[in-house]
C-alpha cells in the first residue's frame, strides 16, 4: 500500500510540474476545484512549450509503462485532439537494458535447460532494449554440435508483471476519478482507453502469441518479392523467450544507406503500400505497429518485418465495407462514403446519410484541392474520426488500429519517394478485390465454399422441412383451440351477464 501511495504522489507531482492540471480547470467540476489546482505550482522549465509537448515529456518522466500508454492513446484520434495525437506519436521505448546474467536465467527458467545446451553461442551483452523486453544474439547448434543458424532471442524483464499491474491500478483509479471529475470525461472514454491498453501490455507479456503471429505472416508472404518475415525456432520459444532468425537488414529510416546500397527507394515505397492493402484485404491479418524501429531492408530491396507483438484482424465484412469507403473516398463519392457507414453499421441507424455525406464533403473537399502526392490519406481518416463524433459512432479497435498502420505506412512511403502517389498505387488493387469479390466470380467461389456443408444439409432437408410443416400444423392446430375456448369463455361470460339480468328482473317482480 505504501508502494502504491509514493507512485500515485509521483504521478500527481509530475502533472503538477509539467503544468497539466490548469490546463483541464475550464472543463473541472465542482468549479471550487478549478481554483484550487489553478493555484499549484507550474515549473517554468515547461511553460513554453505546447500542451501536446508537455503531456509527452511528462509520460516519458514517468517510466516505460507511461510511454506505452501514451503510444496506445496516440492511436486513439477519435478521443484526442490531432496535435496531441501527432506528438503523442514520437513517444519512444528507450530504457536501460537489464543484466546478461538476469536474461540468461529468465531463458534457462523458461525453457527448461542450461544456457550452454540450448545455444551454441549466446552474447550476454543486449542489441536492443525496450520496457518490456531486450534482445540478444545467438548461434543455435547445427546437426554436427557446432555453431550452426544465427538467432536473435528476446527476453522479457524480470519481475515486470507487478510494476506494470501497480501502474494499471494507479491508471484504473485516475481514469475512474477523471470521468467523474471533468466535464468531457465520460466522453473520453478512459477507462475503456486503459482497459484496451490493458490487453496489449498482457498480449505482449506473452512472447508465443508473438510466435504465432510470425508464424502466420510468415506463411501468408512464403516466397513474397515484397516482404521478409523470420522463421520461428519453437523449440526455443516460452511465454518468456521468443527466438527467431536473425535478419540482417538496413534501417528503412536512413534513407543515405540505402541510397548507397542501390536499394530502389521508389519501387521500396509502391511495395509497402501493396504489402498493407495485401495483408488487410487479402489476408484480414496485418501488422499492426509497423514504424521504422520494426522495420529493416535486405540487400535485394524487399522489407524485413520485426516485433510482431500487435497485429489486427478484419473480418469480410469489415474488409468489404473498407473496401467501398476507400473505392468511394478516392472517387470523392460522399454519398456512396455515408451510405456505406450506416449499411455497415459504424454509425447509428437513424443517422441521415445527407447529414453525414455534408460532414465528410467539409472534411475532405479542402484536401482534395492539393496535390495528390501532399494528400495524407492517414490524416483524412484521423480527420474523418473527429466529424464522426458528432454523429455518436463508436469507433472499433480493428478500424483505429488500421489507421494507424496506414499512417505508418504512409509516411514510410512518402519519407522514401516524396512524390509517392498513393492513390495511383492503391486504386488497381482495391479494383481488382471489389471485382474478385462482387459478381459470378464471387458467388461460385462462395458456392464452392459451402458445397460441403451443403452436402449435408441436402439429404435431411426433407425430413427437416416435413418437421417444420408438423410444427406448424401443431402450432396451428393449438392456435385454433385456444381461440375456440376464448370465444367460449366469451360465450360463458355473456350467458352469465344474461341470466343474472333474468334473475334480477324476476327478483324485482
Amino acid at each position: 500500500m505504501w508502494k502504491w501511495s509514493k507512485r500515485l504522489w509521483v504521478i500527481v507531482y509530475t502533472v503538477c510540474a509539467f503544468g497539466l492540471l490548469p490546463l483541464a480547470t475550464a472543463h473541472i467540476r465542482p468549479v471550487w476545484l478549478q481554483t484550487w489546482f489553478a493555484r499549484l505550482p507550474v515549473s517554468r522549465r515547461y511553460k513554453t512549450e505546447s500542451p501536446a509537448v508537455r503531456l509527452r515529456l511528462a509520460l516519458e518522466h514517468l517510466g516505460p509503462i507511461f510511454v506505452k500508454f501514451g503510444q496506445v492513446l496516440s492511436t486513439r484520434p477519435d478521443l484526442i485532439p490531432e496535435d496531441f495525437s501527432r506528438e503523442l506519436a514520437k513517444l519512444q521505448d528507450n530504457v536501460p537494458p537489464f543484466d546478461g546474467q538476469t536474461a540468461m536465467a529468465q531463458i534457462e527458467h523458461g525453457l527448461g535447460k542450461p544456457i550452454d545446451e540450448l545455444y551454441a553461442v549466446f552474447n550476454p551483452n543486449p542489441v536492443a532494449s525496450a520496457s518490456i523486453a531486450q534482445v540478444h544474439q545467438a548461434h543455435l547448434f547445427n546437426a554436427n554440435g557446432g555453431v550452426g543458424q544465427k538467432v536473435a532471442v528476446k527476453v522479457l524483464r524480470p519481475d515486470i508483471l507487478p510494476v506494470i499491474e501497480q501502474d494499471l491500478a494507479l491508471m484504473r483509479f485516475l481514469a475512474f476519478w477523471a470521468e467523474r471529475l471533468f466535464a468531457d470525461g465520460k466522453r473520453l472514454k478512459l477507462r475503456e482507453v486503459v482497459a484496451e491498453f490493458n490487453q496489449y501490455l498482457h498480449d505482449e507479456l506473452d512472447l508465443m502469441k508473438e510466435a504465432a503471429n510470425a508464424s502466420l505472416l510468415g506463411r501468408q508472404f512464403s516466397g513474397s518479392p515484397m516482404l521478409i518475415i523470420p522463421e520461428v525456432y519453437y523449440d526455443y520459444c516460452a511465454r518468456q523467450v521468443l527466438t527467431l532468425e536473425w535478419m540482417n537488414g538496413l534501417p528503412i529510416a536512413n534513407k543515405a544507406a540505402l541510397m548507397q546500397a542501390s536499394i530502389n527507394l521508389k519501387q521500396l515505397a509502391r511495395y509497402g503500400v501493396e504489402i498493407f492493402f495485401t495483408q488487410v484485404f487479402n489476408n484480414g491479418f496485418f501488422h499492426a505497429d509497423m514504424h521504422p524501429g520494426n522495420i529493416m531492408v535486405a540487400a535485394d530491396g524487399r522489407y524485413i518485418a520485426l516485433d510482431f507483438g500487435i497485429v489486427g484482424t478484419l473480418t469480410e465484412y469489415d474488409k468489404r465495407y473498407l473496401a467501398i469507403n476507400f473505392l468511394a473516398f478516392f472517387n470523392r463519392d460522399y454519398h456512396r462514403v455515408a451510405t456505406a457507414h450506416i449499411e455497415s453499421g459504424w454509425v447509428p441507424a437513424d443517422t441521415r446519410a445527407e447529414e453525414l455525406e455534408a460532414s465528410i464533403r467539409a472534411v475532405c473537399e479542402p484536401i482534395f484541392n492539393k496535390p495528390i502526392s501532399q494528400i495524407s490519406f492517414g490524416m483524412v481518416l484521423m480527420r474523418l474520426f473527429e466529424t464522426s463524433r458528432r454523429f455518436s459512432v463508436e469507433i472499433q479497435p480493428q478500424l483505429v488500429l488500421l489507421q494507424k498502420t496506414l499512417l505508418n505506412i504512409e509516411g514510410l512511403g512518402r519519407q522514401l519517394d516524396p512524390d509517392l502517389d498513393l492513390w495511383d498505387t492503391a486504386k488497381p488493387f482495391l479494383t481488382r478485390w471489389m471485382n474478385d469479390r462482387v459478381g459470378p466470380k464471387a458467388l461460385w467461389r462462395q458456392i464452392r465454399q459451402e458445397a460441403p456443408d451443403w452436402a449435408q444439409i441436402l439429404p435431411a432437408l426433407p425430413r427437416k422441412l416435413n418437421h417444420l410443416l408438423d410444427e406448424n400444423r401443431t402450432q396451428e392446430m393449438r392456435d385454433a383451440y385456444l381461440h375456440l375456448l376464448q370465444t367460449q369463455r366469451r360465450q360463458n361470460m355473456w350467458l352469465a351477464v344474461i341470466a343474472f339480468a333474468l334473475l334480477a328482473l324476476l327478483f324485482l317482480k
